[in-house]
């Protein structure tokens, strides 16, 4: 065979192995940046996925604004945190009414004589207690029935002593809770104990509550501490909540306090240093932390221009670039959040972009690890044709 015949076999190799760099023949780990900005492109005009894909490029503004987006769902926002509770009976409680009245007593006895001072003094009656009934009731002598359900003991005190004033002489009144029923907060998850803790008037807060209950079983960095009042449920780490003492918020009656161990995690795959789930604390971590944990960029692969954040965000959380927005079945946006590391402020911005539970960190390939590829490729075919031609001739 002639040495034409042999370069013309390594030509028509290289040209059919060159022919396949654009394929999807090339092994590949995933998507390239240009693939994946033609995919966005192709969903928000409606030609190809249906899933409405939005792709951003991360800025300082858009890290701000994903920042404050967050830290609005704290409890001090959501909740409150300047109100006191107030304790108010309900029904089931048991409260003791103590009733004086001052000399001459008429209504409940006649005066007695007080052993010390050896003059009469004011006679006290203590009604047997009682357990406010079903409409909010309780009974009290001479006045009949008297709503407790929904007051205070002051409250009541006050409605007792008035209804009395025309018959007693200047009546006093003491309403004191027996038996708390209703005034209580239930604290479960991952707590040493899990039980109901009665408030009182002190008013407590959401760290006596995890106090009362043993403390969490889990270290605090992988706790997330759920409140739910009413409808309304809002969840913070834990460790956030201790470090800020307004996110302590008072407490209600019939609040739900849930410790969760929830570890959460994202996934890193492409062109990274480790391909693997990454588990991080419950406070969050910024993007250039979970790129250092995921081995940071591959030298030999890597597109740095290729960073992207896959994300399933809040419809509210940015104005987005491709309208109308396309939701999943769930209501989330499925955004592509997209990072060049060749520019040197980007760096900056990755210290402030924050790391959702559940994102997927993307880095794709560069478009020289291709070509490398290929040229393997071509290397290993026609190495062994052109040394059996030769060991043929």
């Amino acid at each position: 065979m002639s040495r034409f015949s042999c370069r013309s076999i390594i030509f028509s190799i290289a040209g059919l192995t060159a022919s396949l760099t654009g394929c999807s023949w090339v092994p590949n780990s995933g998507p390239s940046t240009a693939q994946i900005e033609r995919a966005a492109a192709n969903s928000s005009q409606g030609a190809g996925s249906a899933s409405g894909v939005q792709i951003v490029d991360v800025t300082d503004d858009i890290a701000r604004k994903l920042f404050a987006e967050r830290s609005s769902g704290d409890f001090y926002e959501s909740l409150g945190g300047g109100e006191i509770f107030q304790q108010k009976l309900g029904v089931g409680d048991t409260i003791q009414i103590s009733i004086w009245e001052a000399p001459p007593a008429t209504l409940f006895s006649a005066a007695t004589l007080d052993s010390k001072s050896g003059v009469s003094g004011s006679h006290v009656t203590v009604l047997p207690d009682q357990t406010i009934d079903g409409d909010g009731n309780v009974s009290v002598p001479f006045i009949g029935a008297v709503t407790a359900g929904g007051r205070t003991p002051i409250e009541l005190q006050r409605e007792i002593a008035g209804r009395l004033k025309n018959m007693a002489h200047d009546p006093q009144v003491l309403v004191k809770l027996s038996s708390n029923a209703t005034s209580y907060v239930t604290i479960v998850g991952d707590v040493v104990n899990t039980n109901r803790m009665q408030l009182s008037a002190r008013g407590e807060r959401l760290l006596d509550a995890l106090a009362n209950a043993g403390g969490v079983r889990e270290p605090v960095d992988k706790v997330t501490i759920q409140l739910t009042r009413g409808n309304q449920i809002v969840s913070m780490p834990l460790s956030s909540v201790i470090r800020d003492p307004r996110q302590n918020i008072a407490l209600h009656a019939g609040d739900v306090v849930t410790a969760l161990f929830q570890p959460f995690s994202f996934t890193a795959l492409g062109a990274t240093g480790k391909n693997q789930e990454v588990n991080f604390e419950a406070q969050g971590i910024t993007l250039a932390q979970a790129l250092a944990r995921s081995g940071g960029l591959d030298d030999s692969r890597a597109d740095a221009r290729g960073v992207f954040i896959f994300r399933f965000e809040d419809p509210k959380a940015l104005n987005w670039p491709n309208v109308p927005v396309k939701t999943t079945v769930d209501g989330k946006v499925p955004v592509i959040y997209r990072v060049n590391l060749r520019d040197p402020d980007a760096l900056f911005v990755t210290q402030g972009f924050m790391m959702d539970n559940k994102d997927m960190l993307y880095v794709s390939n560069a478009p020289i690890s291709d070509v490398q590829k290929v040229l393997n490729l071509v290397f290993s075919v026609a190495y062994p044709v052109v040394t059996g031609v030769q060991t043929f001739k």
